[in-house]
């Protein structure tokens, strides 16, 4: 099997199958890597401050990469937009979110270009704290005038299903508050750690407590249908090379099936030349014992003819002859 294999056509369809299959161990190489989800930054980075614009846009989701980030921010907080985010834990408790709307000072689409009108400012909902109730919310005096302040940047809640209720959401859902507010929002929300209200710090005092929100854990969760992709590509490489495997095997079988035909012809022929001999020499003799019959005549026609000379008239018998004599 190793002579058909090193055939010229056999070779090269082996090095054909090792480039394939080299392609498909690089695209296996490829589902592995990426069978590990981009998880959140390590909390040495995400827990230096950073500015709110340089993080992320108006109008973006959050990434992966961006979220827990530690953020600042200036602008100012707007009247009128304070609301309670219903059903928020806090220490086994269950409470409301206090939140209002954050203008941020040179965020994109904030102001015109120059010489344009001023647009309406982008916002973000930023989480002042927590309160066990809507009548504790009523008693915390509310911001005013220019602020700046510092916090966790979170994704947006996805917009829940619920009874409404004056100055109260479901959920932390900026495609819901977009519409309370009517105005543009990022598509996220900050959990403040300080704010700064004209220049003075402004500390949670009770009955509304701080909302601390740790890093998320540094897994990176693992993406199983990329794995199976993985390992497919690494059997479609080896059925290349079962695959030469079987046309090698089978052109030799195809091999040794002639030369066991060519061998059956050769010994067909041989045994007609021996039946022909034998029957050529069988001939032959029979033509010998045929001349040598018409050569001697059978004694029963010499009987016959000496039978005719004695019977025919006038006929002597040689014994009689003599005894006349």
């Amino acid at each position: 099997m190793l002579k058909t294999a090193l055939k010229p056509r056999w070779i090269l369809t082996l090095i054909l199958v090792m480039a394939l299959a080299a392609v498909f161990v690089l695209l296996s190489q490829w589902q592995f890597s990426n069978s590990r989800q981009q998880g959140p930054e390590a909390p040495a980075a995400t827990e230096t401050v950073r500015p709110l614009t340089g993080v992320i846009t108006p109008g973006s989701p959050l990434t992966g990469t961006a979220a827990d980030q530690m953020v600042s921010a200036e602008g100012q907080f707007l009247p009128g937009t304070r609301l309670l985010v219903r059903e928020r834990l806090q220490g086994g408790r269950e409470g409301l979110w206090l939140i209002s709307a954050f203008a941020v000072d040179g965020a994109p689409g904030s102001t015109a270009e120059a010489g344009g009108e001023a647009q309406e400012p982008v916002v973000i909902p930023v989480v002042h704290g927590w309160v066990p109730d809507a009548d504790a919310a009523a008693r915390v005096p509310e911001f005013t005038g220019p602020a700046a302040l510092t916090g966790r940047l979170l994704p947006a809640e996805g917009p829940v299903a619920a009874d409404p209720e004056e100055g109260q959401v479901a959920a932390l859902a900026t495609a819901e508050l977009v519409n309370v507010w009517d105005r543009p929002s990022y598509a996220a929300f900050i959990a403040s750690a300080t704010i700064t209200v004209d220049g003075e710090a402004v500390t949670a005092r009770a009955p509304l407590e701080a909302v601390e929100v740790a890093p998320q854990p540094q897994e990176r969760p693992v993406n199983w249908l990329n794995i199976f992709y993985a390992v497919e590509w690494v059997v479609f490489a080896g059925f290349a090379f079962f695959l030469w495997w079987r046309l090698v095997a089978d052109d030799y079988r195809r091999s040794l099936e002639d030369d066991e035909d060519d061998e059956d012809d050769e010994d067909g022929v041989g045994d007609q030349d021996e039946a022909s001999a034998a029957a050529g020499t069988g001939s032959t003799r029979n033509d010998i014992d045929n001349d040598t019959a018409s050569d001697d005549p059978p004694a029963a026609v010499r009987a016959e003819a000496d039978d005719d000379g004695a019977s025919r008239p006038g006929a002597t018998h040689p014994t009689e002859a003599g005894t006349r004599e």
